[in-house]
């Protein structure tokens, strides 16, 4: 099983290189590129302030020569064949320098060290009140099948699920925020807590309980979508090892209902649950782009959304060699804990 997960490791830089070269060869096949973008800016401009003074009859000439043109491929690297410009990328890649955003002319990295931070948190909070409550519930549930406590459960489980998290929070922010003032509308600190973003606020006591006042409308609209999957994904697979015949042979042997659950019955049903935990890292990282933008944080999926919406090539492929990263080392774990969950499972 070891030599199966080194090779697992081995072909992640194999994988990464498809998914980035792919992604980077339809970045420069999409129309509406920052190039053009920024010839209509000139073009308008030029026609703004009375036409322009080129002498082509090309509207793009009027308003920029041809040494201007030139500059500007220059400038955002598209004056290079595509496979030379995606080896220049991949190699400052490779040393940490993930380019400079085209938008704010500030390093990709530099951003995404900023952003990471507050996605993460939110990430991390909702993956542990998740699985803290989802999986003694969901066991709960299938132990108290058809009973007031499932029943009464089912309903406000599905009624939550029904309801996106974006929906909700409009819903939470005029309760709350416009109506009764009690916790803040947006933001994930208070401007005064600012300069000591990003791990600042974790360590000032002052500025963590402002987080914390900042953080409970947004926690509630992650938790709400997960809260229904993980709860019946648990709920049905250990309702199904109940019935299954080892459960019924050791309880007929004399071991106690509740040990063999725990010891057996559970463990089963934790499996469908491991595959899926790896992928959640991702999630942990990426968040949601419409919480994010209704609570105006500006977090990981916020700044992948804008920099898409912006063409900001250079933080896409920051964005998306990140994420593909995580998702291949998160399908790792998931196997790995598969393995540590089920002694039946050896990966050859």
């Amino acid at each position: 099983m070891r030599d199966y997960f080194i090779r697992r490791l081995l072909l992640i830089p194999l994988t990464l290189f498809g998914i980035t070269i792919i992604v980077f060869l339809i970045t420069r096949a999409v129309p509406g590129g920052p190039l053009e973008r920024a010839l209509m800016e000139a073009q308008q401009v030029s026609a703004m302030n009375g036409g322009g003074g080129g002498s082509s009859s090309s509207g793009q000439d009027q308003a920029l020569s041809e040494e201007q043109i030139q500059q500007l491929k220059e400038f955002y690297g598209f004056d290079k064949p595509i496979l030379v410009s995606y080896f220049d990328w991949l190699g400052k890649t490779i040393t940490g320098n993930l380019g400079t955003s085209y938008r704010y002319q500030e390093p990709v990295a530099d951003m995404l060290k900023r952003a990471l931070p507050i996605s993460i948190y939110y990430g991390i909070i909702t993956l542990i009140i998740t699985y803290g409550i989802c999986i003694p519930l969901g066991v709960v549930k299938a132990i108290k099948h058809r009973t007031f406590i499932d029943n009464s459960t089912s309903i406000l489980i599905f009624a939550g699920y029904a309801v996106p998290g974006y929906v909700l929070g409009s819903i939470l922010i005029l309760l709350f925020s416009v109506k009764r003032d009690w916790l803040p509308m947006s933001g994930f600190v208070d401007m005064e807590y600012y300069h000591l973003l990003p791990w600042g606020v974790f360590t000032d006591w002052d500025a963590f309980k402002d987080v914390v006042m900042h953080s409970i409308m947004p926690l509630l609209c992650y938790l709400i979508g997960s809260f229904a999957i993980t709860t019946l994904l648990m709920k049905n697979n250990l309702m199904d090892n109940l019935a299954a015949d080892y459960m019924r042979t050791a309880v007929a042997k004399g071991v106690p209902f509740k040990k063999a659950v725990i010891k057996h019955a559970l463990r089963n049903s934790l499996i469908p649950i491991a595959t899926t935990f790896g992928q959640n890292i991702v999630l942990i990282v990426s968040g949601s782009f419409l919480i994010e933008f209704l609570f105006d944080v500006n977090g990981f999926g916020l700044l992948g959304i804008t920099s898409i919406f912006d063409r900001d090539y250079p933080v896409v492929m920051g964005i998306i060699f990140l994420s593909s990263l995580l998702l291949l080392v998160g399908n790792i774990i998931s196997d790995f804990l598969v393995a540590m969950i089920d002694p039946r499972i050896r990966f050859n």
